[in-house]
Protein backbone atom coordinates (compact mmCIF):
# COMPACT_ATOMS: atom_id res chain seq x y z
CA UNK A 1 0.00 0.00 0.00
CA UNK A 2 1.55 3.79 -0.78
CA UNK A 3 0.53 6.17 2.01
CA UNK A 4 0.88 10.39 1.70
CA UNK A 5 0.96 11.65 5.50
CA UNK A 6 1.87 14.81 7.51
CA UNK A 7 2.82 15.13 11.31
CA UNK A 8 2.75 18.37 12.82
CA UNK A 9 3.47 19.13 16.64
CA UNK A 10 3.43 22.28 18.43
CA UNK A 11 4.87 23.29 21.75
CA UNK A 12 3.85 26.19 23.24
CA UNK A 13 5.20 28.18 26.52
CA UNK A 14 3.85 30.69 28.43
CA UNK A 15 6.80 32.90 27.86
CA UNK A 16 9.99 32.91 26.12
CA UNK A 17 12.64 29.85 26.47
CA UNK A 18 15.68 28.33 25.62
CA UNK A 19 15.16 24.95 24.25
CA UNK A 20 18.02 22.14 24.67
CA UNK A 21 18.88 19.77 21.99
CA UNK A 22 16.10 18.27 20.62
CA UNK A 23 15.45 14.69 19.28
CA UNK A 24 13.76 13.49 16.58
CA UNK A 25 12.35 10.34 15.51
CA UNK A 26 9.32 10.81 12.68
CA UNK A 27 11.26 9.96 9.44
CA UNK A 28 9.55 6.43 8.41
CA UNK A 29 11.53 3.51 7.94
CA UNK A 30 13.50 2.29 4.81
CA UNK A 31 13.93 -1.27 4.82
CA UNK A 32 12.57 -4.74 2.88
CA UNK A 33 9.15 -4.24 4.20
CA UNK A 34 9.09 -0.91 3.29
CA UNK A 35 9.90 1.61 0.84
CA UNK A 36 10.08 5.47 2.12
CA UNK A 37 9.96 7.88 -1.22
CA UNK A 38 10.07 11.25 0.11
CA UNK A 39 10.49 12.76 3.68
CA UNK A 40 11.14 16.49 4.40
CA UNK A 41 11.26 18.05 8.17
CA UNK A 42 10.65 21.46 9.12
CA UNK A 43 11.70 23.20 12.44
CA UNK A 44 10.09 26.32 13.50
CA UNK A 45 12.56 28.27 14.90
CA UNK A 46 14.77 27.02 12.13
CA UNK A 47 17.41 25.12 14.40
CA UNK A 48 21.00 26.55 14.72
CA UNK A 49 22.39 22.82 13.95
CA UNK A 50 20.66 20.44 12.51
CA UNK A 51 22.16 16.74 12.09
CA UNK A 52 20.46 13.27 10.55
CA UNK A 53 21.72 10.25 12.29
CA UNK A 54 21.15 7.13 12.66
CA UNK A 55 21.41 5.78 16.42
CA UNK A 56 22.17 2.96 18.28
CA UNK A 57 19.67 0.17 17.21
CA UNK A 58 19.31 1.85 13.28
CA UNK A 59 16.63 4.43 13.90
CA UNK A 60 16.82 7.42 11.74
CA UNK A 61 16.99 10.47 14.38
CA UNK A 62 17.77 14.21 13.98
CA UNK A 63 19.33 16.42 16.54
CA UNK A 64 18.63 19.98 16.73
CA UNK A 65 20.54 22.81 18.55
CA UNK A 66 18.81 26.08 19.29
CA UNK A 67 20.32 29.62 20.19
CA UNK A 68 17.75 32.00 20.37
CA UNK A 69 14.82 31.92 23.26
CA UNK A 70 11.62 31.27 21.66
CA UNK A 71 8.06 30.96 22.94
CA UNK A 72 7.12 28.21 20.75
CA UNK A 73 8.58 25.23 18.40
CA UNK A 74 6.75 23.39 15.78
CA UNK A 75 8.23 20.63 14.17
CA UNK A 76 6.36 19.29 10.58
CA UNK A 77 7.19 15.97 8.57
CA UNK A 78 5.79 15.28 5.29
CA UNK A 79 6.54 11.47 3.53
CA UNK A 80 5.89 9.37 1.02
CA UNK A 81 5.65 5.12 1.97
CA UNK A 82 4.77 2.05 0.13
CA UNK A 83 4.40 -1.17 2.61
CA UNK A 84 5.39 -3.83 1.22
CA UNK A 85 4.76 -6.80 2.92
CA UNK A 86 1.11 -8.29 2.23
CA UNK A 87 1.57 -11.40 3.81
CA UNK A 88 3.02 -11.21 7.64
CA UNK A 89 3.45 -15.03 7.98
CA UNK A 90 5.68 -15.54 4.77
CA UNK A 91 8.65 -17.11 6.35
CA UNK A 92 9.62 -20.42 8.03
CA UNK A 93 10.91 -20.92 11.05
CA UNK A 94 14.61 -22.02 11.30
CA UNK A 95 15.25 -24.84 14.36
CA UNK A 96 12.58 -26.97 15.54
CA UNK A 97 14.06 -25.61 18.68
CA UNK A 98 12.50 -22.31 18.75
CA UNK A 99 8.54 -23.66 17.60
CA UNK A 100 8.65 -24.47 21.19
CA UNK A 101 8.30 -22.19 24.12
CA UNK A 102 10.27 -20.94 26.34
CA UNK A 103 12.16 -19.99 22.98
CA UNK A 104 15.91 -21.38 23.16
CA UNK A 105 18.13 -18.86 20.60
CA UNK A 106 21.70 -20.20 19.84
CA UNK A 107 24.60 -18.10 21.20
CA UNK A 108 25.41 -15.70 19.01
CA UNK A 109 21.99 -14.50 18.31
CA UNK A 110 21.06 -14.37 22.23
CA UNK A 111 23.65 -11.92 22.95
CA UNK A 112 22.61 -9.84 20.20
CA UNK A 113 19.22 -9.71 21.05
CA UNK A 114 19.98 -9.25 24.46
CA UNK A 115 18.27 -5.77 25.43
CA UNK A 116 15.40 -6.99 23.42
CA UNK A 117 14.87 -10.10 26.00
CA UNK A 118 15.34 -7.91 29.45
CA UNK A 119 12.43 -8.95 31.84
CA UNK A 120 10.33 -6.39 34.40
CA UNK A 121 11.37 -7.72 37.61
CA UNK A 122 8.82 -5.50 39.36
CA UNK A 123 5.81 -6.64 36.71
CA UNK A 124 7.30 -10.61 36.97
CA UNK A 125 4.53 -12.25 39.26
CA UNK A 126 1.84 -10.31 37.58
CA UNK A 127 2.98 -11.14 34.05
CA UNK A 128 3.49 -14.78 34.84
CA UNK A 129 -0.04 -14.85 36.02
CA UNK A 130 -1.66 -13.22 32.59
CA UNK A 131 0.85 -15.32 30.45
CA UNK A 132 0.37 -19.29 32.09
CA UNK A 133 -3.58 -19.54 30.70
CA UNK A 134 -1.96 -18.53 27.17
CA UNK A 135 0.41 -20.87 26.84
CA UNK A 136 -2.18 -23.64 27.84
CA UNK A 137 -4.36 -22.96 25.13
CA UNK A 138 -1.04 -22.09 22.78
CA UNK A 139 0.00 -26.03 23.77
CA UNK A 140 3.41 -24.44 24.42
CA UNK A 141 3.91 -23.54 20.81
CA UNK A 142 5.70 -19.98 19.72
CA UNK A 143 3.47 -19.31 16.29
CA UNK A 144 0.17 -20.02 18.21
CA UNK A 145 1.08 -18.34 21.76
CA UNK A 146 1.95 -14.99 19.92
CA UNK A 147 -1.65 -15.29 18.08
CA UNK A 148 -3.38 -16.42 21.48
CA UNK A 149 -1.42 -13.40 23.36
CA UNK A 150 -2.39 -10.90 21.16
CA UNK A 151 -5.89 -12.14 20.93
CA UNK A 152 -5.94 -12.30 24.54
CA UNK A 153 -4.85 -8.54 25.19
CA UNK A 154 -6.99 -6.88 22.39
CA UNK A 155 -10.21 -8.71 23.91
CA UNK A 156 -9.35 -7.62 27.26
CA UNK A 157 -8.88 -4.25 27.13
CA UNK A 158 -10.69 -1.29 25.88
CA UNK A 159 -8.05 0.90 24.00
CA UNK A 160 -7.97 4.27 25.02
CA UNK A 161 -6.25 7.89 23.92
CA UNK A 162 -3.76 9.08 25.98
CA UNK A 163 -1.92 11.74 23.89
CA UNK A 164 1.37 11.96 25.67
CA UNK A 165 3.61 10.34 28.48
CA UNK A 166 5.46 7.07 28.76
CA UNK A 167 3.48 3.57 28.61
CA UNK A 168 2.62 2.14 31.94
CA UNK A 169 4.39 -0.36 33.39
CA UNK A 170 2.28 -3.80 32.53
CA UNK A 171 1.57 -4.57 36.08
CA UNK A 172 -0.68 -1.25 35.82
CA UNK A 173 -2.09 -1.76 32.68
CA UNK A 174 -3.50 -5.54 33.85
CA UNK A 175 -5.07 -3.81 36.28
CA UNK A 176 -7.09 -1.36 34.24
CA UNK A 177 -9.83 -1.88 32.05
CA UNK A 178 -8.64 0.58 29.25
CA UNK A 179 -5.72 1.63 28.01
CA UNK A 180 -3.33 3.18 25.58
CA UNK A 181 -1.99 1.54 22.50
CA UNK A 182 1.51 2.10 23.71
CA UNK A 183 0.31 0.23 27.18
CA UNK A 184 -0.59 -2.40 25.57
CA UNK A 185 2.20 -2.79 23.35
CA UNK A 186 4.84 -3.18 26.78
CA UNK A 187 2.34 -5.54 27.51
CA UNK A 188 2.43 -7.42 24.83
CA UNK A 189 6.36 -7.36 25.18
CA UNK A 190 6.75 -8.36 28.25
CA UNK A 191 5.00 -11.19 27.53
CA UNK A 192 6.53 -12.33 25.40
CA UNK A 193 10.11 -12.08 26.80
CA UNK A 194 8.50 -14.03 30.18
CA UNK A 195 8.59 -16.71 27.83
CA UNK A 196 12.22 -16.51 25.73
CA UNK A 197 10.63 -14.42 22.85
CA UNK A 198 13.10 -11.40 22.26
CA UNK A 199 10.77 -8.65 21.69
CA UNK A 200 11.00 -4.14 21.13
CA UNK A 201 8.64 -1.58 20.61
CA UNK A 202 7.48 0.08 17.27
CA UNK A 203 6.28 3.66 17.05
CA UNK A 204 4.26 4.81 13.87
CA UNK A 205 1.08 5.00 11.78
CA UNK A 206 -1.58 2.69 11.37
CA UNK A 207 -4.19 2.20 8.40
CA UNK A 208 -7.75 3.31 9.60
CA UNK A 209 -10.66 3.05 7.61
CA UNK A 210 -13.02 5.16 9.10
CA UNK A 211 -12.45 8.92 8.34
CA UNK A 212 -11.91 11.20 11.04
CA UNK A 213 -10.25 14.63 12.28
CA UNK A 214 -8.24 13.19 15.05
CA UNK A 215 -5.39 11.37 14.23
CA UNK A 216 -2.52 9.67 16.25
CA UNK A 217 0.46 7.77 16.18
CA UNK A 218 -0.09 3.94 16.75
CA UNK A 219 1.97 1.74 18.60
CA UNK A 220 3.13 -1.88 18.71
CA UNK A 221 5.04 -4.80 19.24
CA UNK A 222 7.76 -6.72 16.77
CA UNK A 223 9.52 -10.08 17.83
CA UNK A 224 12.32 -11.59 16.43
CA UNK A 225 11.71 -14.87 15.08
CA UNK A 226 14.62 -17.22 13.72
CA UNK A 227 13.54 -17.68 9.58
CA UNK A 228 11.61 -14.42 9.82
CA UNK A 229 13.38 -11.97 11.88
CA UNK A 230 11.53 -8.95 13.43
CA UNK A 231 7.70 -9.10 12.99
CA UNK A 232 4.94 -6.85 14.51
CA UNK A 233 2.23 -7.66 16.60
CA UNK A 234 -0.48 -5.08 16.75
CA UNK A 235 -2.60 -5.87 20.27
CA UNK A 236 -4.36 -2.65 19.99
CA UNK A 237 -6.11 -4.29 16.53
CA UNK A 238 -5.59 -7.78 17.08
CA UNK A 239 -3.57 -7.99 14.31
CA UNK A 240 -0.60 -9.35 13.16
CA UNK A 241 1.31 -6.53 11.60
CA UNK A 242 1.30 -6.79 7.47
CA UNK A 243 1.07 -3.78 4.97
CA UNK A 244 -1.61 -1.61 6.95
CA UNK A 245 1.13 -0.28 9.00
CA UNK A 246 4.55 2.41 8.66
CA UNK A 247 7.00 1.81 10.78
CA UNK A 248 9.67 4.79 12.45
CA UNK A 249 11.18 3.84 15.29
CA UNK A 250 11.80 0.40 16.95
CA UNK A 251 13.74 -0.10 20.31
CA UNK A 252 13.51 -2.49 22.99
CA UNK A 253 13.08 0.73 25.37
CA UNK A 254 9.59 2.30 24.62
CA UNK A 255 11.41 5.90 25.38
CA UNK A 256 13.98 5.52 22.20
CA UNK A 257 11.10 5.12 20.21
CA UNK A 258 9.82 8.38 21.03
CA UNK A 259 8.89 10.76 18.41
CA UNK A 260 10.34 13.93 19.63
CA UNK A 261 12.34 14.48 23.08
CA UNK A 262 13.84 17.38 24.61
CA UNK A 263 13.66 20.13 27.14
CA UNK A 264 13.87 23.69 27.74
CA UNK A 265 15.64 26.55 29.95
CA UNK A 266 13.45 29.55 31.57
CA UNK A 267 10.74 30.19 34.13
CA UNK A 268 8.08 29.46 31.70
CA UNK A 269 5.32 26.61 31.65
CA UNK A 270 4.71 24.27 28.84
CA UNK A 271 1.22 24.93 27.54
CA UNK A 272 -0.81 21.60 25.90
CA UNK A 273 0.89 19.93 23.26
CA UNK A 274 -1.02 20.30 19.89
CA UNK A 275 -0.31 17.60 17.05
CA UNK A 276 -2.19 16.66 13.81
CA UNK A 277 -1.52 13.53 11.58
CA UNK A 278 -2.70 13.52 8.52
CA UNK A 279 -2.32 10.58 6.39
CA UNK A 280 -4.21 9.37 3.32
CA UNK A 281 -3.33 6.37 0.91
CA UNK A 282 -2.42 7.27 -2.55
CA UNK A 283 -5.90 6.02 -4.24
CA UNK A 284 -7.58 9.00 -1.69
CA UNK A 285 -8.97 6.91 0.67
CA UNK A 286 -8.42 9.18 4.17
CA UNK A 287 -6.84 6.58 6.49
Amino acid sequence: MRFRGSHTTVFRYTEPVYLEPHAIRLRPQCNSWQRLDRYTLSLNPEPTLLTETTDAEGNDVAHAWFSDRTDSLTVRTAFEVETLRENPFDYLMIGEETSKLPVEYSEDLYKRLATALRTSETDGDPIRAFVRPVMDRASGLLIPFLSELNDEIHRRFEVAVREHGDPWPPARTLGAERAACRDLALLFMDCCRAVGIAARFVSGYQENGEASDDRYMHAWAEVYLPGGGWRGYDPTQGLSVSNQHVSVAASAFPTCATPISGSFRGGAAARPIEVKVVIDSVDGVVT
